[in-house]
């Protein structure tokens, strides 16, 4: 007699399959984030939103800085959010949108990154990563038209290439790549803006740290659901610098240096630094 108290045959075999997104959906669906169901009056507007992050490529890697404003409708509902998540040695997303999935997703995919690894023996390549995250991101689509928007960004040190990448993608998934820099959140569009002017190709790691705090703060000087630097509460934008050394979450005290500097250059030009016409 069969015991269906046990996992079938197929089930364990899928055990071995590179994606443990896959496993997992085979195995127990509902562990999954859009393997649920929302209830008919969503919560959507009521769950805190992380808001903007940018990326900029830097001499031999890349940079990713955040906010760390949380926000619900127009409530400030966390000062401290945490929007940079380290899935591996060389990789790091950031997500805007829906901050619990955010933070689920990003979990879900550091272990889909860890599984391949331990079964193969080697990282996936920085392409292999990007296609794994879009495929994550599409699954999620019903729960995104439901509200639950999560829009994440890839950066990675690409070990081939000796340089810093950049994946960015839409609630279908993607991915896209793209050169230099790029921001996600509401507040991306000023970000985007300033970095226009403040980018330079293959700066240093401090200078590209630099740029995105510039960015950063233009950004919540625009976007009210963005949050600047809080000097007094000593909550700064959180950054990571991914080099052939791997990833770095650079501490309270490195970035404040990078955020007095920037604010003692506002005190004298409040819109920050311009850049030349020819």
């Amino acid at each position: 007699m069969r015991d269906d108290s046990q996992p079938s045959f197929d089930v364990l075999s899928s055990a071995w399959t590179t994606s443990f997104t896959e496993f997992a959906a085979s195995y127990s669906p509902g562990v999954l984030p859009w393997g649920r169901s929302l209830p008919s009056a969503s919560p959507a507007d009521e769950i805190p939103h992380a808001t903007t992050i940018i990326v900029a490529t830097c001499a031999g890697g890349v940079v990713m800085a955040a906010d760390r404003r949380g926000t619900s409708g127009n409530m400030i509902v966390q000062r401290d959010a945490e929007k940079i998540n380290r899935v591996d040695e060389f990789s790091c997303v950031g997500a805007a949108g829906a901050g619990s999935f955010g933070k689920e997703l990003t979990r879900l995919y550091a272990v889909e990154l860890e599984h391949y690894e331990k079964l193969q023996g080697r990282s996936l390549s920085v392409e292999g990563k990007a296609n794994r995250l879009a495929t994550m991101i599409r699954s999620n689509l019903p729960l995104a038209m439901q509200g639950m928007v999560v829009i994440p960004i890839l950066a990675a040190y690409d070990e081939t290439r000796d340089a810093g990448r950049i994946f960015t993608y839409d609630v279908g998934g993607g991915p896209y790549e793209t050169d230099h820099f790029h921001a996600i959140g509401s507040g991306s569009v000023f970000a985007r803006g300033a970095m226009k002017k403040l980018y330079r190709e293959g700066a240093s790691s401090d200078e590209a740290v630099f740029a995105c705090v510039q960015a950063l703060y233009d950004a919540a000087d625009d976007d009210s659901a963005t949050g600047g630097p809080d000097v007094t509460r000593k909550i700064y934008p959180r950054v990571a610098v991914i080099t052939s050394e791997g990833f770095r979450l650079l501490s309270d005290d490195e970035v404040d240096t990078h955020v007095r500097r920037m604010l003692d250059g506002r005190m004298s030009a409040p819109d920050g630094p311009t850049a030349p016409l020819s």
